[in-house]
């Protein structure tokens, strides 16, 4: 059968049918994707804002854009749906399956049940909670839009959970990441590694740590909590009771008699992701606050299978759905993006996009947020926390000596922030010194200083990176505050919009994007606006 289109006025081509579920940020997302790929797009049944089928050159390949496109069903005449759309219909499907790992099946050909609502956690996308992460599909759009070259390289230099590698990764591109959470890194190179999994490898890791869970034996006389060090067995002792430790000592055991370092590590991150719940420390509070309520003896290991089954299911049904062929390969490490430039010094001058989403300023507690995964999983000795947390671009906590050195530099720097910038900072710092504040507002005009030039930096570094035709895509979210008696917008988008031009990056595009409702267990402290900033050198 024919992939082309013929309308009532001769005009030929590919047809494609968009996505019926998306949010009007998306449509514009759509468009642009497909018009980068296959060239002039014309809406079929209406006009460009409210049509659901399009068609496009005949000379398209409707593979490729099938195999790329990220917002669209289908490609064709008739239809084939579209790689991205089984990708995501593999979520979908296990979320109605028993637990049972004998009920995972492979997806059938023209039985497959597609999503009718926006799904995030396909792939390896939804192995572990976490704050402020972004939509996998726009970042598979935004590589579209910027025509990375198959070959072409993809930097995230502050990778977070990893969205843009694995997402650049599933679309047969190289991708770097850096973040200075030891956290994010291991999680961001988990779920890039377990890519390269199979789906028989997880059930069969599955079925042993079930059965050992069963009946547990303990393959080694020590504990794993004794390999930590002292500091880290106090601190952790004041957050877990003993019987807690207790039981996340036979799991640790069962995870270090798997076969392979990435199996273990798949577990691992499994395991993080329910110490929070098994802690005392108030489950959807940012802030280090106990909640005393007991954990029911035998939770632990509940709660971990429940965990990894989840991760299973979905993260096998991917791989059995999409096969292992066409992945790119992945590069993360523990870094700083303010000198990325030269952790990196061999992508100088050759990256040909850079996608990422910033922190937001002062809005999170990144490394307080994660501190118990961090010690319990020995990424980060409790001891180091507060340092790499001052470290942290946003960061929040400050002393007040940190206080009057960021004011200083400030003061001694304020030449190379834009005037609105400057303006937003001296007004908060005015209004918070002419009334009585607390001491978290009372450091917000010197934070918000930092950040701007620690962007300032940032930024720079990227420009090292990037081909002469590379572009930069930042994903930033808005604040607001109250300064003094005063509300005062921060639109962190604009700011950095105007720092990037003062260095000589080009504005070429931005977007705005209707926030959606987030799924993680942070989702109460979400930032209520975002926008897509496209840079260009030049």
């Amino acid at each position: 059968m024919s992939s082309f289109f013929e309308s009532g006025d001769g005009v030929t081509g590919t047809v494609c049918r968009i996505k019926e579920f998306i949010q009007p940020f998306e449509r514009k997302l759509a468009l642009g994707e497909l018009a980068a790929l296959a060239g002039t797009v014309r809406p079929i049944d209406g006009c460009q804002r409210t049509a659901t089928t399009f068609v496009v050159d005949e000379l398209a390949d409707p593979g490729m854009l099938r195999g790329s496109l990220a917002y669209w069903h289908s490609v064709g005449d008739p239809a084939e749906v579209t790689t991205q759309l089984r990708s995501e219909a593999t979520s979908v499907r296990t979320s109605r399956e028993s637990q049972d790992r004998n009920r995972l099946r492979s997806p059938v050909p023209g039985k497959e049940r597609y999503p009718r609502r926006r799904c995030l956690r396909y792939a390896t996308h939804g192995l572990h909670e976490y704050r402020g992460k972004f939509f996998p599909q726009l970042v598979r759009a935004l590589i579209n839009i910027s025509r990375v070259p198959e070959s072409g390289i993809v930097l995230d230099p502050m990778c977070g959970s990893g969205t843009t590698l694995v997402e650049s990764m599933l679309a047969g591109r190289i991708t770097y990441g850096l973040d200075m959470n030891p956290l994010s890194v291991f999680m961001a190179d988990v779920k890039c590694r377990s890519l390269s999994l199979t789906a028989s490898s997880l059930r069969e890791a599955l079925a042993s740590v079930e059965d050992h869970l069963a009946s547990p034996s303990r393959a080694s006389d020590t504990s794993y909590i004794a390999t930590l060090q002292e500091t880290d067995r106090d601190y952790l002792a004041n957050w877990f009771s003993q019987d807690v430790l207790d039981e996340l000592d036979v799991v640790q055991d069962v995870i270090g008699q798997l076969r392979t370092q990435p199996l273990r590590d798949f577990y691992t991150l499994a395991l993080s992701n329910i110490l929070r719940g098994v802690s005392w420390q108030k489950d959807s509070d940012l802030r280090v606050r106990r909640d005393m309520d007991g954990v029911a003896k035998g939770e632990v290991a509940i709660r971990f299978l429940k965990e990894a089954r989840r991760s299973v299911r979905v993260v096998a049904a991917f791989l059995e759905g999409r096969g292992q062929q066409g992945f790119g390969r992945h590069h993360v490490a523990q870094g700083d993006a303010r000198v990325a430039a030269s952790a990196m010094s061999n992508l100088a001058g050759r990256v040909d996009a850079i996608i990422t989403s910033p922190p937001y300023a002062t809005a999170l507690p990144y490394i307080d947020t994660d501190r118990l995964s961090l010690a319990y999983l020995g990424l980060s000795s409790r001891t180091e926390h507060r340092g790499l947390d001052r470290r942290m671009i946003g960061n929040r906590e400050v002393t007040v000596r940190d206080h009057a050195k960021y004011w200083s530099d400030y003061e001694a720097s304020r030449c190379l922030l834009p005037s609105g910038t400057r303006g937003v900072i001296d007004r908060i710092e005015g209004l918070n010194r002419s009334h009585p504040v607390g001491f978290r507002r009372r450091n917000l005009g010197a934070l918000l200083a930092k950040y701007f030039l620690d962007m300032r930096i940032v930024l720079g570094e990227m420009k090292k990176l990037l081909k002469p035709d590379g572009v930069v895509f930042v994903v930033v979210g808005n604040n607001r505050t109250t300064a003094g008696t005063q509300s005062v917008d921060i639109r962190t988008a604009d700011h950095l919009t105007w720092i990037a031009e003062s260095m000589g990056f080009h504005t070429e595009d931005t977007l705005s994007m209707d926030m959606l409702a987030s799924r993680d267990i942070f989702s109460k402290n979400a930032v209520p606006s975002e926008r897509v900033v496209k840079l260009r050198i030049g």
